[in-house]
């Protein structure tokens, strides 16, 4: 991976009854990481340096969040496992496991478990998000199940799950300016809907249906639905069948540069829900969010 470079892997759940959701992001090369910036800034910018597990909890007694990042020592890579700290993920052939073991912020309280994913199949086809190919996204496992088994908090429960991979060879804000994603799940499929402006050329969309055996088809682009700004005045928008319905659940995260958002939707004739995400790389590479950052994202040594 070259410096400035980055990869992540990516897991969304939603339970079964929509009270619970998850995220779960392995970084190497934390791409929106204080620290990561400013080793770019100095020509230091080794991705194996700055590594972090980022989970995300969300449920009705409250929401749990950490990302600490790690140097390369506490990094460990084999051909079906990633160590970053004292949390992992490791592929079997038919499952991802993840161990879970971390501190979340700003309150210190622990975040311990396990999770399972376990796609109806896999996707091998990958995606060109700038003209280049320098910026790739590759959807994994879009039809996946997922069991959830954390110890603290105490916390059990199954659903539907999604695992994709991005990766790059330069800083992501330097070939992006703003991304809308979201990823909504049927029984039998689920669809993906990416918008995103890449600094290069004029906005370019998405719209793909995965089957359960992780063929991928275009779908023609449903036309945009506004979504309501959040508070940080980030605007969000999506894509449906029709404008009228389409809602905003709750909103999983809510930060100057970035939001992650639960909806009920409506795609492929039917009322669905879905996970939402908007990205401001304008935002994100300002100096009073650097600023900020630290505060959620702490680092432990090198």
């Amino acid at each position: 991976m070259p410096h400035g470079g980055y990869a992540w892997w990516y897991i969304d759940a939603l339970s079964d009854d929509r009270l619970h959701a998850l995220t779960l992001i392995a970084f190497v090369g934390s791409v929106f990481s204080p620290y990561y910036a400013r080793a770019r800034r100095l020509g230091d910018a080794d991705p194996l340096n700055h590594c972090a597990f980022n989970v995300a909890l969300y449920g009705p007694r409250g929401s749990r969040w950490a990302m600490t990042e790690r140097g390369a020592r506490k990094v460990e890579r084999e051909q079906s496992i990633l160590w970053i700290g004292p949390s992992a993920m490791c592929w079997t052939g038919d499952a991802l496991h993840v161990a879970i073991h971390e501190i979340c912020t700003p309150l210190p309280r622990r975040l311990r478990g396990s999770i399972r994913l376990i796609p109806s199949a896999l996707c091998d086809r990958s995606f060109a998000l700038n003209g280049a190919g320098s910026h790739r996204w590759s959807p994994l496992a879009p039809c996946a199940r997922i069991d959830v088994r954390l110890c603290d908090p105490a916390v059990t429960w199954s659903g539907s799950g999604y695992f994709d991979s991005n990766a790059g060879d330069a800083p992501l804000e330097d070939a992006f300016e703003s991304w809308c994603w979201s990823r909504a799940s049927l029984p039998d499929r689920s669809v993906v809907l990416y918008d995103f402006k890449p600094r290069e050329s004029d906005l370019r969309s998405m719209a793909l249906e995965f089957d359960r055996h992780g063929t991928a088809r275009d779908l023609e682009l449903p036309p945009v639905a506004q979504l309501p700004a959040t508070s940080w005045r980030l605007s969000r928008q999506t894509r449906a069948d029709s404008a009228q319905g389409v809602r905003v659940v709750r909103t999983l995260e809510d930060g100057p540069f970035y939001s992650r958002s639960q909806l009920e939707t409506n795609l492929l004739g039917r009322r669905l829900p879905a996970i939402h995400e908007s990205l401001s790389l304008d935002r994100f590479r300002s100096r009073w969010v650097q600023c900020l950052l630290p505060f959620r994202m702490p680092r432990m040594g090198r």
